[in-house]
């Protein structure tokens, strides 16, 4: 089996378009030049590439933490509130959960709504409902010290999924955690993005985690950050343990793999 490689945009309705971007930072660093990206609804990027490429900057671009020091970050499908300002549902996960270490499970889930001005009883179905979602619905009153890593993060995706977002930004969520737990993690994030239609986009250092859940890889080349290739993973979902161990998985991962070694050693034309 040979992967396709993809390099045009994803059919579909996009919803994010990347136009042109880059970033300069006021020291004179460029970290990213001429980022083009369609992203289309419902589907699961990656963006993957060395340390130092600009993921996590692009990612906070999208996310509108900073802006552009050219081009354009467009929302084609947004809806405008009343200043004009685009209403785009986005949710964030760090790479840290960055919990409040005071608060429980329930405070910290609906710190979010709290900030917008919702009361804790009228938050409160949300707040549980997200708390569920990810798997924690018997430690709603447990406090960030009493939790495993993996359940730390957990909650930060819970408040993540609490004002009900269409996008869902992820930036090395589970980097730091071990290959038993992430890969747990990895199998609910993909029922909980099958069962609530999100577009997901996940920054990771990892070939096989990339591989394992994306429709499409976004490949990035070293400073100035930049999209050397677009990678599709055609395989099929749900995705499994019999997924992992397949054929197909093995091949996806060598070519995404050898991919990333021209990345890092500078090789390739640019798209």
């Amino acid at each position: 089996m040979t992967a396709p490689m993809q390099t045009a945009p994803v059919a579909g309705r996009t919803l994010i378009e990347v136009r042109g971007v880059a970033k300069r930072y006021t020291g004179g660093t460029l970290a990213l030049d001429g980022i083009n990206l369609s992203i289309a609804e419902g589907e699961f990027l990656s963006l993957l590439g060395p340390s130092g490429c600009g993921k996590s900057t692009l990612l906070r671009l999208i996310a509108g933490l900073g802006q552009p020091s050219s081009g354009s970050i467009e929302w084609p499908r947004a809806t405008y509130d009343v200043a004009g300002e685009p209403e785009r549902g986005i949710g964030f996960v760090f790479q840290e959960p960055t919990l409040l270490p005071w608060g429980t499970v329930f405070d910290n889930v609906f710190l979010p709504l709290r900030l917008a001005g919702q009361r804790r009883r009228d938050a409160e179905g949300a707040v549980l409902d997200a708390i569920e979602k990810v798997g924690l619905a018997g430690f709603v009153k447990a406090y960030p010290r009493q939790l495993s890593g993996g359940m730390r993060m957990r909650v930060s995706i819970a408040r993540a999924l609490v004002k009900r977002p269409k996008v869902l930004l992820m930036d090395e969520p589970f980097a730091a955690l071990d290959e038993i737990t992430r890969m747990r993690l990895n199998d609910d994030l993909l029922e909980l993005w099958a069962g609530r239609g999100w577009t997901v986009l996940f920054v990771t250092h990892s070939v096989y985690e990339s591989v394992y859940l994306s429709s499409r890889i976004a490949l990035m080349g070293a400073r100035p950050g930049h999209i050397r290739e677009l990678i599709g993973v055609g395989a099929p979902y749900p995705r499994d343990e019999n997924f992992r161990i397949s054929a197909d998985y093995n091949e996806y991962c060598r070519i995404t793999s050898a991919a990333l070694r021209g990345a890092m050693a500078g090789k390739g034309g640019d798209l």
